[in-house]
């Protein structure tokens, strides 16, 4: 089965960085004040030039402050909501994802500079804890040419910490395991799997659970090999013949070398692991109240719920657990054809972000809310963004709407449990619901976009705090999708690993963001703390268009 691909942004970015075009589509013009946009405008994709910092605060804004990571950096920051930098944490590596304790320490996701493997979006291979102070108390590394953490973990009430993890399977294993050897790259390819970590400090940590993919598969290609079922008789497996996860177009060794040239790519890229990581797990939680995990999956489009309550050997299997399937699928929503319930009409979910369960006593509490990337649009005339990309000439990609009618949205979704805890799915049916509980979209739809990162998460006063990823927006809606506050990005401290590649190619956007977070201003942590500016505020990134030769030499 055949779905949309959905890439990070370094694998796809090969048409804007690498690729010629016999036909390049003009740089339109764009007016960056514009906020409501009319069907005859252009917007930019890359935001670039937009106005940085503070936009938008009123007395509504709630209390508090937030945690961000400037693009491509080695700190985290926590801003107050006058977008003044009150505190900072600094580090040895870059980061693309932090959270705040009750106590004061953070946990942040590291980019380790050392792995050999793994070349596509969200490489980590290091979780650390630093004080308030930022001494590091922790430092846990999961990097080697077998395994590598990526994307995002979850802190358990127990203080176990939940991760996500590629792991490797060769070409013969995937073609046992009923993969289509025509989808196989040279390097094999690289399911998820997930590890529950007990920390022992200062380093190091016990795997004392673990879930892995590889044993929850089905295939209806060649009933000689593993895995062999009737697809839509399995929704509680995983079809190893959907294509998705981070691919791209075909390329070659010189557009390769130009993607790494110009930030797109890191250095363990090769042409024989394009296509490797066909799922691209991008964000986990958890819900003590369920003992249940949910993943997003973008390579299927889909969110995924298992149960955590089994032990690791009946999380291999299809019994066991208090839900009693062990560690199958309990539900799934967003693009139901992957089970073979449903067609290209039914898909809801695109290349989606940040999945996260509403807590108890907050409005909402147990729904599901999750950042719905590259929604198509009624104007659509290009497959997505990124063919966009491909004709665009300089960093500042602007596109007409009427051409690129693609959306974002944040989505609110209640799973059908049933009154003994599990959801309901009739026979031949797809999961539900069939449309999400609440949505935020822009007004005119097209301004609020961002075709990968992002994320969302519900406050405790029923507001909800998104980011726009790509761009490095930050802003908090109402229910009734008022914003009440809005700021953006300005930074860009331009790391680099040790080999000079970037630690999270962004390629041309300049100002983006895995995820913020905003922390009530009661919260815990804050006891204590004297909260007020930085006396020496961080120097904001100036973004200058290069000369026109410079961008045309860039992509030749």
């Amino acid at each position: 089965m055949k779905i949309r691909s959905v890439a990070f942004i370094g694998a796809l970015l090969c048409a804007f960085y690498a690729c010629k075009t016999d036909n390049p589509k003009p740089n339109l013009a764009v007016n960056t004040e514009v906020k409501q946009w009319k069907p005859e405008d252009t917007r930019s994709i890359t935001e670039v030039n937009a106005k940085r910092g503070l936009i938008h605060k009123t007395e509504a804004a709630t209390p508090g402050y937030v945690v961000f990571q400037p693009a491509q950096s080695t700190q985290t920051y926590l801003m107050d909501l006058d977008g003044k930098v009150v505190h900072t944490w600094n580090g040895d590596m870059s980061s693309m994802q932090s959270y705040l304790m009750d106590n004061g320490n953070l946990f942040r996701l590291e980019r380790d500079p050392d792995f050999p493997t793994f070349a596509a979006g969200g490489q980590a291979g290091r979780i650390r804890e630093y004080d308030w102070d930022g001494n590091k108390l922790w430092d846990f590394k999961y990097a080697d040419e077998k395994e590598l953490t990526h994307h995002d973990f979850e802190i358990m009430p127990n203080g176990n910490i939940l991760a996500i993890s590629y792991e490797t399977k060769t070409p013969e294993e995937a073609i046992a395991a009923g993969r289509d050897p025509k989808h196989i790259p040279k390097a094999g390819i690289w399911p998820d799997k997930i590890i529950e970590i007990k920390p022992t400090r200062p380093s190091g940590g016990e795997i004392v659970w673990e879930w892995h993919m590889w044993d929850h598969l089905v295939q209806d290609l060649d009933p000689k090999k593993h895995n062999y079922g009737v697809i839509v008789d399995n929704p509680g497996k995983i079809n190893i013949n959907v294509e998705g996860g981070e691919g791209g177009p075909p390329m070659t060794q010189e557009q390769l070398d130009g993607m790494k040239k110009n930030r797109a790519l890191t250095s363990n890229a090769t042409l024989d692991n394009r296509g490797s990581d066909i799922t691209h797990t991008n964000a986990i939680a958890y819900n003590p109240v369920l003992d249940q995990i949910v993943i997003s999956v973008p390579g299927y489009n889909e969110i995924m719920i298992i149960d955590h309550s089994t032990t690791t050997e009946e999380a291999k299997g299809s019994t066991g657990g208090k839900s009693g399937h062990g560690g199958d699928i309990l539900y799934r929503w967003g693009n139901p054809a992957t089970y073979g319930r449903g067609t290209q009409a039914d898909q809801r979910l695109y290349g989606q972000h940040d999945v996260k369960w509403i807590p108890e006593g907050y409005p909402g509490a147990g729904n599901l809310t999750v950042f719905n990337n590259d929604i198509p649009g009624p104007n659509n005339k290009l497959p997505s963004m990124w063919a966009a990309l491909g004709s665009a000439k300089s960093p500042e990609v602007n596109v007409a709407v009427g051409d690129l009618g693609n959306y974002s949205a944040v989505f609110e979704i209640t799973p059908p449990l049933d009154e003994s805890g599990a959801y309901q799915l009739s026979e031949n049916a797809p999961f539900g619901p069939p449309e999400p509980t609440w949505a935020y979209t822009a007004p005119d739809k097209y301004s609020f976009y961002s075709a990968f990162i992002s994320g969302a998460h519900r406050m405790k006063n029923g507001n909800t705090f998104i980011t726009t990823g790509s761009t490095g927006r930050f802003m908090e809606v109402t229910p009734d999708k008022e914003i009440v506050w809005e700021y953006w990005n300005p930074y860009n401290d331009l790391y680099s690993l040790p080999d000079g590649s970037p630690a999270q190619p962004i390629g041309p956007f300049m100002y983006g963001q895995f995820r913020g977070t905003h922390y009530m201003a009661d919260h815990p942590a804050f006891t204590g703390k004297e909260l007020k500016p930085l006396d020496k505020q961080p120097d904001p990134f100036i973004f200058k268009m290069p000369p026109a030769t410079a961008a045309q030499d860039s992509i030749q």
